[in-house]
């Protein structure tokens, strides 16, 4: 059985998007309240495996899971991009006329404005997450309050979905990535072929230098998918860049990587894995 952490609880998008990307393996979930708690259970239990997310296709990236992912012993092991629809979800008997007040994560409020702006009436409250929102209406019979949250989890706790879809953009994809490290990296990856990587450096102050950087990539018939910036803390205007790779022979992504070494600095290697296609509408 593989043990799982999640930042969310149960019926989280995160652990829909664990089962999936292990679909029809034994699972243990391990809820935890945040990202940071992902990476404090893993440095307990080697053999904890965790799935975080790190961009939507909306929202954008999740920029302090960067750092985080940085900063740990984790590695990128693989990646799942799953298609997110939201419910509204309440206690049996509720109707849509007799909610009061929303509650859920600040993104999937954000993610479902439109459909918020059609009851003006409704008060909107911030949740630290989808699914323990749901948890608490469940838990507290709260009358007059919904839920925006995962089918799943209105499931999972009992809950009356008053109405599905309500996600303004369809086409609302997040990236979860797999992480892991020592014999379980090993484990995640078996049979895999790798044709991803993430990386991290910095630069320095140099004119042209990141262009240069690029064209090496390009030469090499490297594709950039992905590049975000986020400042170095107590190095004013000093930047690491975080990036994404995708390759098609291994041999030369390795010769790239060699041929930017003299430009960059701090360079880590935050995982190399088996690029993912976008999961259907679960």
């Amino acid at each position: 059985m593989k043990r799982v952490a999640i930042q969310g609880g149960f019926g989280a998008y995160h652990e829909i998007a664990a089962r999936n990307y292990f679909e029809g393996e034994e699972l243990e979930i391990v809820p935890c309240l945040t990202f940071r708690d992902i990476f404090f259970e893993a440095d307990k239990d080697p053999g904890l495996i965790g799935m975080m997310a790190i961009e939507n296709t909306i929202a954008g990236g999740l920029l302090q899971n960067h750092d985080l992912l940085r900063r740990s012993h984790l590695s990128i092991a693989g990646e799942y991009k799953l298609r997110i629809s939201h419910t509204l979800s309440a206690l049996p008997g509720q109707r849509l006329e007799d909610i009061k007040e929303i509650v859920s994560h600040p993104m999937a409020l954000m993610q479902c404005g439109d459909f918020l702006d059609l009851l003006p009436a409704v008060k909107i409250v911030e949740h630290e997450d989808t699914a323990l929102a749901a948890k608490e209406i469940a838990e507290k019979n709260l009358m007059g309050e919904a839920a925006i949250c995962s089918d799943l989890a209105a499931t999972m706790y009992g809950l009356n979905i008053l109405a599905r879809g309500i996600e303004t953009n369809k086409r609302n994809f997040t990236r979860f990535l797999v992480l892991a490290q020592g014999r379980m990296l090993e484990e995640v990856q078996k049979n895999n072929h790798v044709n991803k990587s993430t990386l991290v450096f910095v630069l320095p102050h140099s004119e042209g230098i990141l262009s240069r950087v690029l064209s090496i990539f390009s030469f090499y018939d490297i594709n950039l998918t992905r590049i975000q910036s986020l400042p170095i803390i107590g190095r004013e205007w000093e930047y690491r860049f975080y990036i994404d790779l995708t390759f098609r022979d291994y041999r030369r992504y390795k010769q790239s990587i060699d041929a930017i070494m003299p430009l960059i600095n701090d360079l880590k290697v935050l995982g190399e894995y088996r690029e993912s296609k976008q999961s259907i509408e679960k």
